[in-house]
Formats: structure tokens, C-alpha cells, sequence
């Protein structure tokens, strides 16, 4: 049964902003919060006293002196005085999961419009900061000090993945390791940021330099050298959900299905190489889109680090467990591939900004949708997806986003 279907009503991405993501030492939380939220609102067709609620997502407030940033986007207007602000936080997908909160309250009725923004302030804060707010995502690590920090978790996954499936990877016609695969994933991802006017890295590294360890590309915590890691970053996004359109609107996308899915926190509860709750969040929103993976054109997913691009292509139904390494070996995920994956750039060279990634993803897909992605834009897009995840597979959530 279809969104439509089941609660009788269309949610509509009716407008929507997006920062520049990287080191923005000129500008602040709340002038990111501010800047955002009124490309939104104005692209929208709508006046700031048309918003009945407005959600926020954003990790970690401890990353900057200002700790309750709920509010911060009424700072735009006094016309939004009153309005219902909160802000949600659930690790690595807190944009997702404000975006998702934001799709209930219309679909419950209780507001009309929404105004969902995500927004992150990191580099002003010490890698000791940003390295110590990121392990309170990990049940094990929280309060912790660790010399490879978040890093170390998702290399730890990659060992466990090649003791596993290295035998696959590796087969005729490409004698390759997982360190190959994973670069040719990071290549990919800076080639494709080269086009995005938003991204942090405009830098295309090509492929020998992302799979070779050097001066220029350490290993930060084996396997994963520098290039499969994406950078600390500042940035916004926002979008305006409603169930109708103004006249003024400037552009306008369908939201077909969504899927939320959490997993156990302690590790030894699950398989770190499967990512089960995040496949069980592809599974609801294509199932309530009606779509399989094939009904895609495209997807942005969570490449915090290029393993899970890796096992994302099996989490999502792209390839079988085991097997993700052909997607990216055979050209599967490309721009001019079956599935393209991450044309932004990816969390990779797009930066991750941790509470804006989850918008800034609706954003770039609503964008290809609309056909004003750019030099981003694919041909023909006319459904396309959205991943975001927190922690290693913990908190997981995808949309399944339609051209009208």
C-alpha cells in the first residue's frame, strides 16, 4: 500500500536551501540555521507566518558553545514567533530522523507546513572534541579516548567484512583487495563532488592515489586510509514539507515511502558486516513506495566511510550480501551506470557535517528530481532515493523521493 494509499494525502518537498559544506569560519550556527531555513521558505512560495512547526536536526550541541538550538531558525523572521520548534538527535541521522518527524506531523494533521532544517558547527571545535562527541554514537566507546576515534568502529567492521567475503572480492577478471575496492569507492565519490557547487572537496584523486597508502594519504586505522574517510565539516540544509503546493512554489517533489529502522547498541548482539536494520529500513520504504530497487534512478547513502558504500550496495538489495564489490567493479554506480550512487559527492567529498547530512541529501535528490541539480544532474531522474545512518548501522532511515 502506498503513502497516498494509506493515509489519503501527498507529501509534497515544496522548497528547499542549502549551505555551502566545509570549514565556514565566517559563519555560525545560526547564521547557517538562518540562511537555510529562508532559501526554504522562499522557494517555497510561502511566508514565514505560513510554518506551523518547525524540526531541527543536530547531533551534538556540545561541538559549540551554544547548547539549545531549537529556536534558532525563528531568528529569521518574527512572523515565526510562537511556532513549535524541536530539535531531534539520533547520531549520524539526525537530519533524517527530523525529516521523518516532520512528514508525521502533516501526515497526523497537526501541521500543515514544516520546516525541517539540519545544521552542524564543527570544525570551530579540537579533533579531540569532535572525535570524543562523535564515539558518544557508540555503546562501547562513549567517554572513551581513542587514538583512530569513529574511525577505528568502521575499521573494525571492514576487517570483520574481509575475513569474511576477501575471497569474493578478489575474482576473475578483477585480481583486487578490499583496499582496491574501497578506493575505487572513494574515487568515484571525489570525481562526482568535482561537479557539486555545495561540496567541501573539489578534488578528483583519481584512483591509484585513493587506493595507495602515502604521505598524503595515511592509513588512519587499517584498512581505511585517509580517502575512505569523509571530512569534519560545517553546513545547513532545509526543506519545507506540505501537502499542497502554492502557486509560488519554484519546484516540487513527492515523498512515495519512507523506512525507519533501529538496531541493538551493543555490538556482540549483531553482525557487523550485515547491517540488518539498515536493509530492514530499505525494506518499508520501498515496500510502502510499491518499488523495488530496480524502480530506482539513482541514490545518495551513507558513506561516512567508504565500507559502508560497500555494504550499502547489499543492505539496499543492489547486489547479495558478499557480493557488493561487482557494483562498483562492473560499473553498477556510476553516473553512467543502472544505479548511480552518491552523484553529490557523497558524505565522502561533500563533507559530513553530522546533523545537516540527512536533509542535504533530501535536498540533492529533490534537486535531481526537479531538474535543477546542475552539472550534478542525471538524465531522465525520476525517482531516487535516500539513506542516512547513525552509528555502524544503528539508527537508519530512507526516503524514496518522486518527480511529479
Amino acid at each position: 500500500m502506498s503513502l497516498q494509499d494509506q493515509f489519503g494525502k501527498d507529501i509534497l518537498l515544496t522548497g528547499w536551501g542549502h549551505s555551502k559544506f566545509g570549514k565556514l569560519t565566517d559563519e555560525t550556527l545560526e547564521s547557517l540555521i538562518v540562511q537555510v531555513a529562508g532559501e526554504a521558505i522562499s522557494n517555497s512560495g510561502l511566508d514565514p507566518k505560513d510554518v506551523d512547526e518547525i524540526y531541527l536536526g543536530q547531533f551534538n550541541s556540545g561541538m559549540q558553545p551554544l547548547g539549545f538550538t531549537s529556536s534558532l531558525a525563528l531568528q529569521l523572521s518574527t512572523e515565526l514567533a510562537n511556532v513549535p520548534a524541536t530539535r531531534t538527535e539520533n547520531a549520524c541521522a539526525s537530519g533524517s530522523a527530523a525529516f521523518q518527524q516532520g512528514v508525521k506531523a502533516v501526515l497526523a494533521g497537526t501541521a500543515r507546513n514544516v520546516l525541517v532544517i539540519g545544521a552542524e558547527k564543527m570544525t570551530d571545535a579540537g579533533a579531540d572534541v569532535v572525535g570524543a562527541a562523535l564515539l558518544g554514537a557508540s555503546y562501547e566507546m562513549a567517554g572513551k579516548a581513542s587514538s583512530t576515534g569513529f574511525t577505528g568502529l568502521f575499521a573494525e567492521v571492514a576487517k570483520h567484512y574481509e575475513k569474511r567475503y576477501g575471497s569474493s572480492i578478489a575474482r576473475p577478471g578483477f585480481e583486487a583487495g578490499l583496499g582496491d575496492v574501497l578506493g575505487s569507492i572513494a574515487a568515484k565519490n571525489h570525481r562526482n563532488g568535482m561537479d557539486n557547487p555545495y561540496a567541501q572537496m573539489h578534488r578528483d584523486f583519481g584512483e591509484e592515489f585513493c587506493r595507495t597508502i602515502s604521505d598524503k594519504n595515511p592509513m588512519v586505522a587499517e584498512p581505511l586510509r585517509r580517502t575512505d574517510c569523509s571530512p569534519v565539516s560545517d553546513g545547513a540544509a532545509a526543506v519545507v514539507l506540505s501537502t499542497q503546493a502554492t502557486g509560488g512554489a519554484t519546484a516540487t517533489v513527492r515523498l512515495a515511502g519512507f523506512g525507519h529502522a533501529n538496531d541493538f547498541f551493543p555490538a556482540e548482539k549483531r553482525d557487523p558486516t550485515e547491517f540488518a536494520a539498515t536493509r530492514a529500513s530499505w525494506e518499508r520504504a520501498l515496500g510502502m513506495a510499491g518499488v523495488g530497487i530496480d524502480g530506482l534512478d539513482f541514490a545518495e547513502v551513507h558513506d561516512c566511510f567508504t565500507i559502508a558504500e560497500l555494504i550499502m550496495y547489499e543492505a539496499m538489495g543492489l547486489t547479495p550480501r558478499g557480493e557488493g564489490s561487482r557494483a562498483i567493479q562492473e560499473g553498477w554506480v556510476y553516473k553512467d551506470g543502472k544505479l548511480p550512487i552518491n552523484v553529490s559527492g557523497g558524505l565522502k567529498a561533500k563533507g559530513h557535517p553530522v546533523g545537516a547530512t540527512g536533509v542535504s541529501q533530501h535536498v540533492i535528490a529533490a534537486m535531481q528530481l526537479t531538474g535543477t541539480a546542475g552539472d550534478m544532474q542525471l538524465p531522465n531522474a525520476r525517482r531516487g532515493a535516500v539513506q542516512n545512518m547513525g552509528g555502524v548501522g544503528i539508527a537508519n532511515y530512507v526516503s524514496v523521493l518522486e518527480a511529479l
